[in-house]
């Protein structure tokens, strides 16, 4: 009797959700005809549709998502890494207000014409370019495979108009930009996404790196922001064991359901490895991280990952229209969901982080604690270097920005037809004063956040009265405040040093070239080659913990700052692929 009350139940709020549904589709139907019929200016379907359909999605999460049919090459792009282009990075050069070449990717059209890091977009064809914006030209430089065009540039270094007829072909994005063998034959991998394919390769670059003597490995995972969650799981079969369970798959439907076991015999069971990871490892690396701290398979090093423990899948829809749909939650070996956001219904998406304190305990396959909630925290916690103000606005391409240093790299370039290896490159000091000259010549200026800081604390004194008796402390603050490029120059000189070297070896060594060099500044990755370096401390890491013996995880402090993955940023703000 309980049983058909409750399905009684049950199908009434079937019933009642249905209605529902059918009612608000009817009024937004009507809501449409009449905008259609009486709104004084004509509407365009298109836009208002369109805003309408990712208003409601924005309600939900922001990885549910609308592709229109202009739209469906970058669902493409997230899943495969692939497009059909030159190669080549570019962006807008804020002082001469033109998209220019940033940097062209190795063993790519743009590369193999000839182009070089700023020459300045003319015209595609018949179409100038000289008011276009980055993802204008983006668009028009990107096409059909095989399908050729004269590009029209100026070299800045000679200012002579140059042309080159480029043939686009099938890009693919660098996932696994640069491996090789470190001190103490200490193998690294440096994986930037998980897109179709990448599994295989890193199959090819373990293997490469056994033959080169590994013993141990790095693999880093700062920055990547996942992607196939099938790659993750091949990935993580290069370790571990056939037949092992590494993530499930829970949704509201059976069909979303889905256990993921490794499926074939793996490259090596025993061999130490330290990962490492940041705020920005998401998604399919939270996988792989994940599951190798749940299975103690490796040490986990660096700071807290994203936390998204959502899965989507991609939907196709009527007119070559695509969406990408939240269907489950993911967990990992130890039976935790490491999502850190819970998504609400409600006006504009209601959000709500998942404190610490709600989270629930759980325990590795060797009995250590770990945490549902809040993404995946290191076995070493260690935060990376941070980068001064003054090294972010010298080399980002900001509206305020002078391009100073991007220039400066320019004119390097063409006064320097070859360089040392990437690992052994430096300026010199005859480089860095011609640097710093050009830097003061040009009245470079930049905003200190201490600054913004001060006029707030200047606000609310005022405000609360404690201004007028603290007007001279406040002056003589105020004074020190008062930044000197020159000063500021030479305090942050060595920091700058390696963002400037970092861009000039892109240019003569592409991405990898850079990856390299940056290691041999990198605190984090020389804490995961310490750490493999001592095998009793590695095991340690491994066994659980008495209370008492808690404070062994290692838990450092940053020093003085240097960049980090400073590169990648720009490139996320700043820039466009073509």
């Amino acid at each position: 009797m309980l049983f058909a009350v409750t399905h009684t139940v049950q199908a009434q709020k079937n019933k009642d959700h249905n209605f529902e549904v059918g009612k608000h589709l009817d009024i937004f139907n009507q809501v449409y005809k009449n905008l259609e019929l009486l709104y004084v200016d004509t509407l365009d379907p298109k836009g208002t549709i369109g805003t309408g359909i990712n208003a409601m999605l924005r309600s939900l999460d922001p990885y549910t998502e609308y592709y229109a049919q202009d739209e469906t090459k970058d669902l493409r792009l997230m899943l495969t890494g692939k497009y059909a282009g030159i190669g080549a990075l570019i962006r807008k050069h804020q002082k001469l207000d033109r998209v220019v070449v940033d940097e062209p990717y190795a063993n790519m059209p743009a590369a193999e014409v000839g182009l070089k890091k700023g020459d300045v977009i003319l015209s595609i064809d018949d179409s100038m370019m000289t008011d276009k914006t980055v993802s204008y030209v983006s668009e028009h430089l990107r096409g059909e495979p095989g399908t050729s065009f004269l590009l029209k540039v100026m070299r800045p270094s000679t200012g002579k108009l140059m042309s080159f007829k480029i043939t686009r072909r099938n890009i693919k994005l660098p996932e696994l930009p640069y491996y090789g063998i470190r001190e103490g034959n200490i193998g690294y991998i440096n994986l930037s996404s998980f897109t179709e394919g990448c599994a295989k390769e890193m199959r090819r670059a373990l293997i490469d790196l056994k033959k080169q003597g590994a013993t141990s490995l790095i693999l880093d995972l700062r920055g990547n922001g996942g992607g196939s969650e099938q790659e993750a799981v091949d990935i993580l079969n290069l370790w571990l064991p056939k037949g092992i369970t590494v993530v499930e798959n829970r949704g509201k439907f059976k069909q979303v359901s889905k256990e993921y076991k490794t499926r074939v015999e793996p490259l090596d069971t025993v061999m130490p490895m330290v990962v490492l990871v940041n705020g920005e490892t998401a998604s399919a690396s939270e996988i792989t991280s994940g599951a190798i701290q749940d299975l103690d398979r490796g040490i986990i090093l660096g700071t807290r990952t994203y936390g998204k423990g959502l899965v989507q899948i991609p939907i196709d829809l009527p007119y070559n229209t695509n969406m990408k749909v939240t269907t489950s939650k993911y967990y990992i070996p130890s039976g935790r969901c490491i999502q850190a956001i819970n998504y609400k219904k409600g006006s504009g998406g209601y959000r709500e982080h998942i404190p610490d304190s709600l989270t629930k305990v759980f325990y590795t396959r060797n009995g250590r604690e770990v945490r549902d909630g809040g993404g995946i925290k290191p076995d070493v916690e260690l935060k990376a270097d941070t980068i001064p103000n003054i090294a972010f606005y010298l080399s980002a391409s900001g509206q305020d920005s002078t391009e100073v240093m991007f220039d400066y790299v320019v004119d390097y370039i063409a006064k320097h037809p070859t360089i040392a290896p990437a690992a052994e490159f430096h300026l010199t000091d005859a480089d860095w004063q011609a640097f710093k000259e050009r830097v003061i010549k040009s009245g470079f200026t930049y905003d200190p956040v201490s600054k913004k800081q001060f006029a707030e604390l200047v606000k609310t004194a005022k405000f609360e009265g404690y201004y007028d008796d603290a007007k001279d402390a406040f002056a003589e603050l105020e004074a020190k405040l008062n930044h000197n490029v020159a000063v500021d120059l030479e305090k942050h000189k060595e920091v700058l040093l390696q963002v400037l070297e970092s861009d000039i070896i892109a240019a003569y060594y592409y991405q990898a070239g850079a990856i390299e060099a940056g290691l041999n500044f990198d605190r984090q990755l020389k804490e995961a080659v310490r750490l493999l370096q001592n095998p009793e401390e590695y095991k340690k890491l491994l066994v659980p913990q008495k209370p008492k013996e808690t404070s062994s995880i290692i838990q450092l402090k940053p020093k003085t700052q240097a960049p980090v993955a400073l590169k990648q940023k720009k490139e996320v703000f700043f820039s466009a692929i073509a």
